[in-house]
């Protein structure tokens, strides 16, 4: 994962209108742990310590999120193990299977210098640093190596591999990314 999100990016962190709450995915739960309500879940944050004191989440999708509390959780080897308030056996988990556990995106972790969210960059205008336009950047994928943007523009669909010989600037104020073009990235 990139130094510079803190989440994953889904469909499920952008919000569909200004005047509702904008969630981030900050894990999905996997299966039942124990007789005792507790679940496995991976964490997709850059801080999966963040569940051992997280107090208040949602569980669900953007559109229909709903509110928990969360009793406890500890980290167990790569996984997070939480215990939702409210879910106390085996049985009363086992059809959470699958569901995303997320955050109000005004409880984030407050980013660092240079550092912003994937979702914060879907929509910017890429341009080439010799000033050609691309279009828009609709996607990021991530992948092990590194995120790849999906731009559409007039010539199609173009994707550029998140690294600092494409990604050149990212200027959220104009809302432009400048990028450097890579032979071969450009279907001519």
């Amino acid at each position: 994962m990139a130094n510079h999100n803190q989440s994953q990016l889904s469909d499920l962190q952008r919000g569909s209108l200004d005047d509702e709450p904008r969630f981030l995915v900050i894990g999905v739960i996997r299966k039942p742990h124990g007789v005792r309500g507790e679940v496995r879940v991976t964490p997709l944050t850059d801080a999966p310590d963040r569940f051992t004191w997280l107090k208040k989440a949602y569980l669900g999708h953007q559109q229909d999120a709903q509110p928990i509390e969360i009793e406890k959780a500890r980290l167990h080897k790569d996984m997070v193990l939480v215990k939702i308030v409210g879910y106390d056996d085996r049985t009363a988990v086992d059809d959470l299977r699958g569901q995303y556990i997320l955050i109000d995106e005004s409880d984030a972790i407050p980013l660092e210098e240079g550092e912003y969210y994937l979702h914060d960059l879907l929509g910017l205008v890429v341009s080439t640093n010799d000033g050609e336009t691309l279009g828009e950047l609709t996607d990021v994928i991530e992948t092990l190596a590194n995120n790849v943007f999906q731009v559409t523009g007039e010539k199609g669909e173009v994707l550029l591999p998140d690294i600092p010989d494409v990604i050149l600037d990212i200027d959220f104020d104009a809302g432009t990314m400048t990028v450097a073009l890579l032979p071969g990235l450009l279907n001519d």
